[in-house]
């Protein structure tokens, strides 16, 4: 080959690539956010994940991206191993499809069959995706423009492959090289390298196509060479378990053994056969078409041989990588998965699943702190400081993952939804910090042996089960999405408000009358602070979850009209959470 044609293999190998990879996102975005939800919901079991993963590969044009999926999911505690098995297997036969589309690029003759020719075929299909992705608003159809294009760029670059190797049916040291590859052991060891160097197993199928125009391609030749393919096309997947948990390794590495086992124990039993009964066929010369069934047959083959043992490939990926010793709750805050920001729904499903953990803690280090007042332990006072470091990670992790999603190309829904999520992460963070406000208070008290007056502690009782009420109301409101539970909070948070000033006035009558002492005074008016404050950011979640459903949100003004005007259902709240929780007097 000279220059001229190196270059030009080169550029069809670029432009298939590039093909395929906008065929493969206009596709995706065609579907919109449905394949992703589909794959880890309905893969309950291993064969409908081998269905949906051949169905989805076949879709996106990659088991490579799907895979990369797998091991987001698991690595999120999203997926079990044993769903990622079925669906790994699927995308290993799914991606065969592509080698039968490039068929089409075979296809020659005269009068109507000429109109499905490489040249015709691709230059009609790349018309029409143009206009659609110039002239059309509507963004489904210029999403359909986009894999129109990426199929005719895909068409393209297999045209120029083709055009690029023709010459070398005549090269002696070509047909040489090739003859090589005939040697199982080497043919494979071409096949991994080449696909793990394009990180792309469709693209190595393609070539393997393009070079069988040469007339130079036979079965011994392609065959070992299918088998290394799906082994290099392990590579990308195992990059992308880099920094993830044991299970996430776990399913990276599935991939690369199922392509490797397929490889081994076909190869073993097809040469040890042909070295008993010598196959003739093994000189056929190939065609697009036949390394398209190939491929697609030795695929089929694999999984049908493993998929009885999936039990027993869960239990070897398992040996071969141990859990790690992690804390639970920092390994939830890892599993918001970077891989998912590509995929909002299932980013700000994660998200969600992580934002409402860190309200349960937030809540339980609340009610950690008010039993701190009753019962000091130093014990108890660590976990609460501690549990607070938790949170704070939580915070800082999600307000930076929500931020990327906010980057991404949103519906009005997930827009409404992410939006919910920036205004009340802050607040659910707020709550565990006046946790710590009580608990540092509930120490002052027990160091300095004080205690409250009776009164003064059943004011104090009063004041923690509203509190408790309200936090306990405004996390279920956020976690079921209740606009009901989030309307009957302020209702709640006013009551706490008239609470906390008529309690307050109670306690400096206490003071005044030598009942409380003025240190007392000053932990008593802390912690009514500190209560109150804790139903403000209540009241900020509820506003959030109530105004963001009618896509405004200005918390004050709401605030202003509400207590203005009065409805009936909020004085209906107010006067049941008055006979709920009845003051002392």
């Amino acid at each position: 080959m000279d220059i001229q044609s190196v270059i030009a293999l080169l550029s069809g190998v670029a432009l298939f690539l590039f093909g395929m990879q906008i065929m493969g996102d206009g596709l995706k975005k065609v579907a919109g956010s449905k394949l992703e939800i589909v794959l880890y919901k309905l893969s309950s079991t291993p064969l409908k994940g081998v269905l949906l993963g051949t169905g989805v590969t076949a879709i996106i044009q990659s088991s490579s991206a799907t895979s990369v999926m797998v091991v987001g999911f698991v690595n999120a505690g999203m997926m079990k191993v044993r769903q990622a098995i079925g669906i790994i297997m699927g995308a290993i036969i799914g991606t065969s499809v592509t080698g039968w589309i490039l068929c089409l690029s075979d296809i020659s003759g005269s009068g109507w069959v000429e109109l499905l020719s490489t040249e015709t075929l691709a230059g009609i299909v790349a018309v029409i995706g143009i206009i659609l992705r110039m002239f059309c608003k509507n963004m489904t159809k210029r999403y359909i423009g986009d894999i129109l294009i990426g199929f005719s760029v895909l068409m393209f670059g297999m045209q120029n492959m083709s055009g690029a190797v023709s010459g070398l049916r005549d090269s002696k040291a070509f047909i040489e090289m090739v003859v090589k590859c005939s040697n199982p052991f080497i043919g494979i060891l071409v096949g991994i390298l080449i696909t793990a160097i394009l990180q792309s197993a469709s693209a190595t199928v393609g070539i393997l196509q393009a070079l069988a125009v040469t007339g130079a391609i036979d079965i011994s030749v392609a065959l070992p060479i299918i088998m290394g393919i799906g082994v290099g096309a392990a590579m990308p997947v195992l990059l992308s378990s880099i920094g993830a948990s044991a299970n996430g390794k776990r399913t990276a590495f599935i991939y690369l053994l199922v392509d490797a086992l397929g490889a081994l124990i076909w190869a073993v039993l097809f040469y040890s056969l042909n070295a008993i009964f010598h196959f003739s066929f093994l000189n056929m010369k190939m065609n697009m078409i036949s390394i398209a069934f190939v491929n697609s047959l030795f695929r089929l083959g694999t999984v049908l041989v493993l998929f009885p043992f999936v039990k027993k490939i869960e239990k070897l990926v398992e040996a071969l990588f141990k859990l790690e010793e992690d804390d639970g709750e920092l390994a939830e805050i890892d599993s918001l998965e970077e891989r998912f920001i590509g995929h909002p729904a299932l980013a700000i499903a994660q998200s969600r699943t992580v934002l409402c953990s860190m309200a349960r803690k937030s809540q339980k280090n609340l009610d950690r702190a008010i039993s701190l007042l009753y019962d000091f332990s130093q014990e108890e006072y660590d976990t609460i400081q501690r549990k607070e470091d938790v949170i704070d990670r939580y915070e800082d992790k999600l307000g930076s993952y929500i931020v990327k999603i906010t980057q991404q190309e949103l519906t009005p829904e997930q827009n409404k939804e992410v939006s919910k999520f920036l205004h009340t992460i802050s607040d659910f963070e707020r709550i565990a910090d006046h946790a710590i406000n009580i608990a540092e208070a509930a120490k002052e008290m027990y160091e300095k042996k004080q205690e409250f007056s009776e009164n003064g502690k059943k004011d104090m009782f009063l004041m923690q089960s509203v509190v408790k009420e309200i936090v306990n109301l405004v996390v279920n409101a956020f976690e079921e999405n209740s606009l009901e539970l989030a309307c009957r909070t302020e209702p709640l948070e006013e009551l706490i408000d008239g609470y906390c000033d008529e309690i307050k006035m109670n306690h400096i009558k206490r003071v005044q009358t030598g009942q409380c002492t003025l240190s007392q005074g000053f932990v008593f008016n802390d912690l009514l602070t500190d209560y109150e404050r804790i139903a403000d950011h209540c009241s900020n979640v509820a506003v959030a979850i109530i105004e963001l459903e009618d896509n405004a949100f200005d918390t004050h003004e709401y605030l202003i009209n509400l207590l203005n005007n009065r409805t009936d259902s909020f004085n209906k709240y107010f006067e049941e959470y008055k006979n709920k929780f009845p003051t002392t007097d």
